[in-house]
């Protein structure tokens, strides 16, 4: 029980922590009112009060990305044309991320004062562009895990020979990372699927399901990305113990 609290602690006390936490709470909350509101009238209250409380993480999330415009570009700037990169696939892809990523937060940023009236814009253009840019930006992760698991069991048939070899303990741990590595990027596919399908639906009206999902499976989609999130970061903090 004390290891679980520290570990809450110590993620709530970094920002990508606390972001994921404030996400979870929010598509939790966005599913829990869903299914309550769906039960009857006497439940509406409840139901309206859950998403409501959604609503209102949603907008934090937003306004907290208001800064996160500058470490973006600081790292698309590292990144560059990834000519690090040993696979070409797996760099132009990332490029188009970064590229993707890079747009969505000025793109949201105008939406959000647009809604504040901060300017004098119609936001309705501007959310939409943004979600369309997140949208790319889930399809290159897509992608980019696709690739990545690729060139991971190409990597593991080698080291199945290796193994063969050699036999030795060294092998078997590359073996076992390679094996990890391909369980991630698996886990990363998933999550960037649920976050994709409420990015379409959350497009105009017109586009494959684009406005049709009920609350509750908007927060369905959205709990399990960031349970995924969430894991990934615990398990990626457990191995650096």
């Amino acid at each position: 029980m004390a290891n679980s609290l520290e570990s809450l602690v110590n993620l709530l006390e970094s920002y990508r922590g606390r972001d994921k936490v404030i996400r979870t709470l929010c598509y939790g909350s966005l599913l829990a009112g869903g299914i309550v509101s769906q039960r009857g009238p006497g439940s509406s209250q409840l139901g309206n009060r859950l998403l409501l409380f959604s609503s209102q993480l949603s907008d934090c999330r937003t306004v907290l990305r208001l800064f996160d415009d500058l470490s973006m570009f600081a790292y698309t700037w590292s990144y560059g044309l990834g000519v690090s990169e040993e696979d070409a696939g797996v760099r132009w892809i990332c490029v188009i991320n970064n590229l993707a990523d890079q747009l969505y937060y000025p793109l949201e940023h105008i939406a959000w004062a647009a809604d504040a009236r901060l300017i004098g814009v119609k936001s309705a253009r501007w959310w939409t562009l943004s979600t369309l840019m997140w949208a790319v930006s889930l399809l290159m992760n897509i992608l980019r895990s696709v690739r990545v698991i690729l060139l991971l069991r190409k990597k593991m048939r080698k080291n199945r020979r290796t193994n063969q070899r050699e036999g030795s303990e060294a092998a078997v741990s590359r073996s076992t990372e390679v094996q990890q590595q391909v369980h991630s990027e698996v886990l990363s596919i998933f999550s960037s699927m649920a976050d994709l399908s409420n990015a379409i639906h959350w497009l105009p009206p017109g586009f494959l399901w684009s406005s049709r999902f009920p609350h509750w499976l908007v927060g369905l989609m959205g709990t399990v990305s960031s349970l995924i999130g969430l894991y990934q970061t615990y398990s990626g903090r457990r191995a650096n113990d």
